[in-house]
């Protein structure tokens, strides 16, 4: 076996204490005339110095003095003596810097250094460890074999994924130590290729860390601060971040732009924000399509965390946030800002600072928002800008594919004094047209989150005409949009109602397929055993959502997909019982609120006899989840259905979509205890139909049959505590106070 292997399985733990002898390494490192040929190479590519990163260093310095003196605020776990003395281990960094310009070379990794790393990064991707205690010792064993090579594997093309990993099971310690090696270099990292992805990564992972020093207890701040060695200097993630933002600052307008380095300052920016960084708002301001996700399962005793959540951040990050806004702001001008609003990695940049700016004007409440705002750099006139220049601009934006995400950023975030004047002088008499437009649709359907009830209902009026055109363009997501707006401000929709039932016709039978855009190979019924579903088009896709949105309202827009689906050969509703999208359709029309017991026993009978295979199947087994609800007010329908599951338990048990659905209907139960799993069935049936009637008691009054049935068992309730807890039984029914 070679040695590398034996290394990466953790064999010899104490050949890892032992470091290679420097002199060795440097014969195996290229020779300096290759070094000095590359830098004489970058030098002349560039054309570039580090005058302005020296400034930036001595900023830092001059920060640090004011630091002592209370010109900031200053940090729980501060120690201004070990802060010095980090800023003096990074002045040699620096010095190196300034040699090799603005690309420094940072050398590279031998063969047998990268075989390493390679099969590291294999066994943490893939999990290779008997047990918690072998794989922290493991990565205990690669920090210490990447001592002094970060720089060089975060930009290496090979082992650049090993440093995510590292990165994301790191402890705060690890990571505190990685942001000292990087900085420095972090002006060349965020522009590398590869390293880029690092430095993303390290942002996101120490972001949780400034959240947890902020709340961590006294006694612990100073026993962090005393277990620090004099010789290692103690530096607070929070300066950390700061000492970041400093190397950065004065080259903001051309990172930007760049196509690494914007995707590692949005993450910055969402870091400084105090924003959720995994949420899907995050992805789509971060991620590209075609970025690679780096994983890895963090070990027991490890910081971890999702970023779903939203964090507590100090005041010096707001701070930072509006230094970054002046500086950018103040960088550019009217055409600079307008032309980095269609620029592909400089847009979503902008986007995310126009939300901040939004957010930070609502806040303030300030009487010159105005001033230094990107929004003004971008939009100068005073609102209204009918027929300015600046009504072109935005005009222009709405169909570009990359300009139309920030009109949505403006639409969806600006304050409504604003987005008002917008409205009316831009958009309300276009709204119609803008609708069929593929680009500029999406910026409708924003228009319309944000209308008032008056606002939204001359909008129907523009949008109706133009449906079947929507139909036929594939424009769903603008009718399903109008449809859920129409529910939140309680409009009526028999308009639209009226104009769906004229596109997709009268005939029951055909109505759904035809909205679900089914070919005849669709409709012959259930796919045949082990083959797979057919993969759906986007637009049909879209369709299901329109159909889905129909049946959560009321009256005829959602009978138009009830009684197609009542319409549908037995057959044909096994076979949507399986489709990807029509079983979701089907799901939504069982547990929808207008949902009716007579619709759901005839469109429930037909799966009987079927129970077990659909049970097994991907599609399938969410439609026999969703039936343990939609039989609450069926009992035996759902005794029926738990009789098949058990006749088919063998099958269910040996696959893992048959395991999942055992265990939603509590079949264990079911087959030992039955009574008791009745009693479950109707208790769990009693507290949704209890809280369903909380709910929409005030939205829809319930027949009078149905408000005696309720008077009775409140009746039932109170005689009941009357007895201090007897049982009072009625037949087979009791009711326990």
């Amino acid at each position: 076996m070679p040695k590398a292997n034996k290394r990466v399985r953790g064999r010899r733990a104490a050949d890892h204490d032992r470091r290679k002898d420097h002199t060795i390494l440097e014969k195996r490192l290229p020779s300096q005339n290759f070094v000095e040929a590359h830098e004489e190479r970058v030098r002349s590519s560039s054309g570039m110095d580090l005058n302005g990163y020296i400034d930036d260093h001595d900023d830092l310095t001059e920060r640090l003095n004011d630091y002592g003196s209370g010109g900031m605020v200053r940090d729980p776990l501060y120690n201004i003596h070990s802060e010095r003395s980090y800023v003096e281990n990074i002045d040699h960094s620096l010095e190196d810097a300034t040699q090799v310009s603005n690309n420094p070379f940072y050398g590279l990794l031998n063969e047998e250094e990268q075989e390493y790393f390679r099969r590291a990064g294999d066994m943490l991707e893939f999990n290779q460890f008997n047990g918690v205690d072998e794989r922290i010792h493991f990565l205990a064993n690669v920090y210490r074999e990447a001592e002094g090579k970060e720089l060089k594997i975060a930009n290496s093309q090979s082992c650049s994924r090993l440093m995510e990993r590292l990165i994301l099971l790191s402890t705060c310690d690890q990571l505190k130590s990685l942001f000292q090696k990087f900085s420095g270099h972090f002006l060349q990292l965020v522009q590398h290729r590869f390293a880029s992805h690092c430095c993303e990564a390290l942002f996101k992972k120490a972001a949780a860390v400034v959240s947890e020093e902020l709340v961590m207890p006294f006694h612990e701040q100073q026993e962090a601060i005393e277990n620090i060695g004099r010789e290692i200097a103690f530096v607070s993630m929070e300066n950390l971040f700061l000492y970041t933002l400093n190397e950065l600052e004065g080259n903001l307008g051309y990172l930007l732009t760049d196509r690494f380095a914007s995707h590692a300052l949005r993450m910055l920016l969402l870091v400084l924000s105090g924003r959720p960084l995994e949420n899907e708002a995050a992805k789509e301001f971060l991620q590209s399509k075609r970025k690679e996700k780096i994983t890895a399962a963090a070990p027991d005793g490890t910081h971890s965390s999702t970023g779903l959540e939203q964090r507590i951040i100090p005041d010096s990050f707001h701070q930072a946030i509006d230094k970054i806004m002046r500086e950018v702001t103040s960088n550019m001008d009217i055409s600079a800002a307008r032309a980095i609003a269609t620029h592909p990695s400089g847009s979503p940049v902008l986007q995310l600072l126009l939300e901040l700016e939004f957010e930070r004007d609502k806040s303030q409440k300030s009487q010159n928002a105005n001033a230094g705002s990107l929004f003004r750099k971008l939009i100068p006139e005073d609102l209204p800008i009918a027929e300015t220049e600046s009504a072109t601009f935005i005009k222009s934006l709405i169909y570009d594919p990359v300009g139309s995400h920030l009109v949505e950023t403006i639409v969806g975030g600006a304050p409504g004094k604003k987005f008002k004047a917008l409205f009316k002088g831009l958009f309300e008499e276009q709204l119609g047209v803008l609708a069929k437009n593929e680009t500029a649709g999406y910026v409708v359907m924003r228009i319309l989150e944000r209308l008032s009830k008056d606002d939204l209902q001359a909008a129907i009026e523009r949008i109706l005409p133009i449906i079947e055109t929507l139909v036929e363009k594939s424009r769903t997501s603008i009718i399903k949009t109008l449809i859920e707006r129409c529910l939140v401000r309680d409009i009526a929709t028999e308009q639209v109602a009226e104009a769906l039932r004229a596109v997709y016709g009268e005939d029951d039978t055909k109505r759904l397929p035809t909205m679900l855009g089914f070919t005849d190979d669709d409709l012959r019924g259930p796919f045949p055993e082990g083959s797979k579903a057919p993969q759906r088009t986007p637009a049909q896709i879209h369709a299901s959502f329109l159909a889905q949105a129909m049946l959560c309202s009321q009256g005829l827009l959602s009978e138009l997909i009830y009684s197609s689906l009542v319409a549908q050969p037995h057959e044909r509703l096994l076979g949507f019982a399986t489709d990807p999208i029509a079983s979701r359709v089907l799901q939504v029309s069982l547990t929808s609120s207008s949902s009716q017991p007579n619709y759901r026993r005839k469109v429930i009978y037909p799966l009987f006899g079927h129970v077990g295979r659909l049970a097994l199947n991907r599609h399938g087994s969410h439609l026999i989840d969703v039936l343990w609800k939609a039989t609450d007010d069926l009992s035996y329908y759902k005794e029926r259905i738990a009789d098949e599951l058990a006749r088919s338990e063998p099958a269910l048990r040996e696959s893992p979509i048959g395991r999942a659905v055992w265990r939603n209907w509590s079949m264990d139960l079911y087959k030992r205890r039955k009574t008791e799993w009745k009693a479950k069935s109707k208790e769990k049936a009693f507290a949704s139909k209890g809280a369903a009637i909380n709910i929409e008691l005030p939205k829809q009054a319930k027949p009078g049959i149905e408000n005696a049935r309720a008077r009775f068992a409140a009746q039932k309730v109170q005689r009941a505590r009357g007895k201090r807890g007897k049982a009072v039984t009625t037949g087979s029914n009791s009711i326990i106070a």
